[in-house]
């Protein structure tokens, strides 16, 4: 039975009262502040002698609904292809440059003035990567330029008028850690810390912007598949890693990595410093050792990440109500990066534009419904396979906000049954979910499913939470949708009291690091 055991069912005045609105999900809500569906782009690399010309790539980018892109450069011929796209672009200042930009505020000047002011606004540049992985050699000239490169690059903008809209960080992969396991413990390199870390954050903090992370769960997996499990690594049920230092339960590798360098972050006194994730992506090809690369593993991954930062389900454990934005790598696969196989088979699009595997960047696309990809790629196997959640109705292959800015928590059947009835049961008993109508014999037990309980009490709880990002995730249970479903019935939410976040467990290429994927 999908009903909870922790609530009394309603009186028959409360039954006859509620029995329209059960049957049609049309309710009001609390003027509350809605959880915002964070962002999800695409790193547009160009080692490779055979892909399309700029034009054609933006066309490729808006006809899959990608918003946002970031490039390794600042090329005009790409710059010039984004004017008048309204896709919003992360430019780069390449590592070569980094000790002129530091030691020549000119150069800084003149390098912002060529390759963001001549394009914006135009060309929507809202953030400068300066310099990509600088740590990740330890004996590089460079690392002790990187501040200085962007305290230039921001005095630039502010001469420029340009620093309130574009913001300025650098990417670094997590070999920029000590320690990483358990993610509780994590903590950046001690001969970065005084040199390089703690000014550059101090520098993010003072002016508003955010750390860029490159995370990729694959290199772990492949390091470490006898003790990792697939499942894991590609957001996918499983029953989850307890951290030992701090008791929160991890569901996926990716939420591990990321909460390790919020972890590192805070025990240097920055824990309001946002991360976004710069790079992040699975390889659809591998060497025959490189275990894991496969394309029905990289578009589970990628597709499961996408549905998850669009449904606003952006928080870790950590920091649930961190929502993060995403980008993938990689656009195409690129033919001419060095390095084993899977260096040139990131790409979510072969040169000639057709997908390497089919990863909607819209929720609900197709007639289907919810995310979808070829080749049965986010199913566990063919006999453990769940559809995708069906999308809103009306949602049209898109998320649409409704027209009065509403959204819903309903249950998220890829999970399976099992997983469903444990968040039921958090939701209705310590999460104090409103669940007396969905008891035998109240006004909304039928359906008398999991799925449809399951429902019930989520939109109870996230509607009792403020609709926080966050709150509607339930360990992979759960999603939002902003219009109005009418196959589940849900509570309208007349008065709140707040009950303890969940905990019920939310939810990189970066050297050889074991466990979580990286030491």
């Amino acid at each position: 039975m999908g009903g909870s055991r922790f609530s009394k069912g309603p009186k028959s005045d409360q039954v006859m009262e509620l029995l329209p609105f059960c049957s049609i999900f049309l309710f009001t809500l609390l003027a509350s502040s809605v959880s915002e569906a964070r962002n999800v782009g695409v790193n547009y690399g160009r080692v490779a002698n055979n892909l399309p010309p700029a034009t054609k790539v933006v066309a490729l980018l808006k006809s899959n609904g990608i918003g946002h892109v970031k490039l390794y450069d600042a090329d005009p011929s790409v710059l010039r292809a984004l004017a008048g796209s309204g896709i919003k672009v992360v430019v780069s200042v390449p590592n070569e440059l980094l000790a002129s930009v530091a030691a020549r505020p000119g150069f800084a000047q003149q390098w912002v003035q060529r390759n963001v002011a001549a394009y914006y606004p135009s060309t929507k540049i809202h953030a400068i990567a300066v310099g990509n992985e600088v740590f990740v050699f330890p004996r590089n000239n460079i690392t002790n330029f990187l501040v200085p490169a962007m305290q230039n690059v921001h005095a630039a903008l502010v001469r420029l008028g340009l620093d309130a809209d574009v913001k300025i960080s650098s990417p670094i992969a997590l070999t920029a850690l000590q320690n990483s396991y358990p993610s509780s413990a994590g903590s950046f390199r001690p001969e970065l810390v005084e040199t390089v870390i703690r000014p550059m954050l101090e520098f993010l903090r003072q002016t508003g912007s955010y750390l860029m992370i490159n995370a990729y769960p694959f290199f772990a997996y492949e390091a470490n598949s006898d003790v990792i499990s697939l499942d894991y690594a590609l957001f996918r049920p499983n029953s989850g890693v307890v951290d030992a230092g701090n008791g929160l339960k991890y569901y996926n590798l990716f939420d591990a990595q990321i909460d390790a360098v919020f972890a590192a972050m805070s025990a240097l006194k920055y824990d309001d410093i946002k991360i976004v994730v710069s790079e992040t992506g699975w390889p659809s090809k591998g060497d025959t050792k490189e275990t894991g690369a496969a394309a029905e593993n990289a578009a589970a991954y990628n597709g499961n990440l996408i549905r998850r930062i669009l449904s606003g389900n952006g928080g870790t454990p950590l920091r649930p109500q961190a929502d993060i934005d995403v980008y993938l790598f990689a656009l195409f696969n690129e033919n001419q990066k060095f390095g084993p196989a899977s260096e040139r088979n990131y790409g979510l699009f072969y040169p000639d534009e057709g997908k390497v595997y089919d990863v909607e960047f819209s929720l609900g696309g197709g007639g289907g419904g919810g995310l979808r990809w070829e080749e049965d790629g986010g199913r566990p196997s063919p006999s453990n396979s769940t559809s995708a959640p069906p999308a809103a109705e009306g949602a049209g292959g898109t998320v649409r906000a409704s027209s009065t800015g509403e959204t819903w928590c309903v249950a998220n059947a890829v999970v399976g049954k099992a997983r469903l009835q444990a968040a039921l049961d958090f939701a209705c008993g310590e999460g104090g979910a409103d669940c007396r109508y969905i008891q035998p014999g109240a006004a909304c037990f039928e359906p008398n499913t999991v799925e449809a309980h399951a429902s019930y009490a989520f939109n109870s709880y996230y509607q009792k939470q403020g609709r926080a990002g966050g709150s509607c995730y339930f360990g992979g249970g759960a999603y939002i949708v902003s219009q109005s479903p009418s196959k589940y019935p849900i509570p309208t939410v007349s008065t709140v009291q707040i009950s303890p976040l969940l905990g019920f467990g939310f939810n990189r290429r970066s050297g050889f690091f074991p466990w979580y994927g990286f030491g």
